[in-house]
């Protein structure tokens, strides 16, 4: 079982002087899942090497089992220091891709010719593809192959504009995700602020927000078991 892992190479959060990056429980905590699952995982970003980490996600109420986890794990922060290059990578060598979210995907990877073409790969070789929390927004261009958008009438989730709003970002960010799929016709649907919600639509799985970064991971084990 081969996993890719799709990770941000953006780090400048809009015109605030601030940084961005991935949401570390985004990314450690479906790793572990994927791992533990005897996953073999790949990691890529699209400028390679050392994707940058949202500051907030490293403050001490944003740590989890999985963040000290990966803390404690030299050999999956040396993994994570090197991860490959996106554009180097080809759906058919992986059996199912997962995007970590972070306010960076956003930026880069939703505007990222390589990340479509790659997902509309996964798509065509019906194979499953997740994403959490802002990274499904990373699906705004993707098509299927008559040229409609993927989540067309597809029930999908993501970043809520109300969380958006609760973490002040909504006049910072490139678009906000509910609103994105809704102009795009996606069957979009939310629980409460910051609740675990995951939404499978055949293989394609989107989960809310950071909480339910394992449960979508779980998601896609479960895909791929079947």
């Amino acid at each position: 079982m081969k996993i890719l892992m799709v990770l941000t190479s953006h780090d400048t959060l809009g015109n605030t002087g601030k940084k961005t990056g991935f949401w570390l429980e985004e990314f450690a905590a479906p790793y572990y899942v994927f791992k533990d699952a005897g996953a073999e995982v790949t990691l890529v970003s699209p400028a390679g090497g050392q994707p940058p980490l949202d500051p907030k996600s490293d403050t001490p109420e944003a740590q989890t089992a999985e963040t000290d986890r990966f803390r404690q794990d030299p050999a999956t922060q040396q993994l994570l220091a090197n991860t490959g290059r996106l554009a180097d990578v080809n759906a058919a060598d992986f059996d199912a891709v997962f995007y970590p979210g972070g306010h960076g995907p956003l930026w880069d990877l939703a505007e990222s010719a390589d990340s479509i073409a790659l997902i509309e790969a996964f798509a065509a070789q019906k194979k499953p593809h997740a994403f959490v929390c802002h990274a499904p927004g990373v699906l705004r261009h993707v098509k299927n192959a008559d040229g409609s958008a993927l989540v067309k009438a597809r029930n999908v989730t993501g970043f809520t504009n109300s969380e958006e709003e609760a973490v002040g970002l909504t006049q910072v960010v490139p678009f906000l995700v509910e609103d994105e799929f809704i102009r795009l016709g996606g069957q979009y649907s939310k629980l409460g602020d910051w609740q675990v919600y995951v939404v499978v639509d055949g293989l394609l799985v989107t989960g809310q927000n950071p909480a339910s970064s394992a449960a979508a991971a779980q998601a896609l084990i479960k895909l791929l078991a079947e």
